[in-house]
């Protein structure tokens, strides 16, 4: 499978976190910015949690907790961000992004790793309006606080979504697994199997299907699986016919796409299209 060229990301500085930084009296603040297609923020980490949306558009998410993850998020959904974990954004698509930085201690347990949760209704129009409530003004301040709690209780009872793609460790990870991996996340179209992928590498077919178990927790049809659904979902949100995304995902049929991603996300393809 021939290499694909990677695009060329513009790196924007994180910024000023912490004037955002929640504390015990502020459990959750927002903090908002519209972001161009290709923008890419640098890894790094802070002492509180993080619920990364976007409004519009598309972005992926890379962290390291439990082990190194890359997270598609498109406007219906958003990728959790443990306290300490290092973590990265790039925008796929132009997009209003809306970071939730919450104190660590306002959190229930079970946290402590990253996931990709449902966005419901409730929720996008409560994070609207702790993002248009927040001041220091002594009403608003209480009106934040009630909103804080109600964002909490409804972010602790949100559906979680396997958005995520896990990589081999970067240090401890097989190189022999990494470089099968980052082919395939450069081409998801292609139809090799492990077996061919295996005279390629090096290793035996075996050898990588228990790599795949051992260090990504998933077989490889179902990490693939992965790929292709992370590489679907900005396309879609882009408003990309089905049939032009079932194509770009290798599918020859526009039903078996369509069959394989309701199985997946329980929704069809035309459900996440802009």
């Amino acid at each position: 499978m021939p290499p694909i060229s990677r695009p060329a990301f513009r790196a924007t500085p994180v910024g000023d976190a912490e004037a955002f930084m929640p504390s015990a009296q502020r459990p959750v603040r927002v903090r908002s910015r519209n972001l161009g297609a290709d923008e890419h923020l640098e890894p790094h980490r802070h002492d509180w949690g993080q619920l990364t949306y976007c409004e519009s558009g598309a972005m992926q998410v890379t962290c390291n907790v439990p082990h190194p993850v890359t997270c598609i998020a498109p406007p219906s959904r958003a990728v959790w961000v443990p306290p300490g974990a290092l973590h990265a954004v790039t925008v796929l698509e132009a997009t209003q992004m809306r970071t939730l930085y919450i104190e660590a201690g306002a959190m229930a347990e079970g946290w402590c790793s990253s996931r990709v949760i449902r966005v419901s209704p409730l929720l996008r129009e409560l994070i609207g309006a702790l993002d248009e409530t927040q001041s220091l003004d002594a009403v608003r301040h209480r009106r934040e606080h009630s909103l804080s709690i109600l964002v909490l209780d409804e972010m602790h009872h949100a559906d979680t979504q396997a958005l995520g793609v896990p990589l081999p460790d970067p240090v401890n990870g097989d190189k022999r697994l990494r470089a099968l991996c980052e082919a395939i996340m450069r081409a998801p179209a292609g139809r090799s199997t492990l077996a061919q992928w295996a005279y390629d590498i090096g290793a035996s077919e075996r050898t990588l299907a228990r790599l795949f178990r051992e260090q990504l927790g998933l077989s490889y049809p179902q990490w693939r699986q992965q790929v292709v659904l992370a590489h679907a979902l900005p396309l879609l949100a882009k408003g990309l016919p089905v049939s032009h995304v079932a194509a770009a995902a290798g599918y020859s049929s526009d039903s078996a796409f369509s069959a394989m991603f309701k199985a997946a996300m329980g929704q069809s393809p035309s459900a996440f299209r802009a």
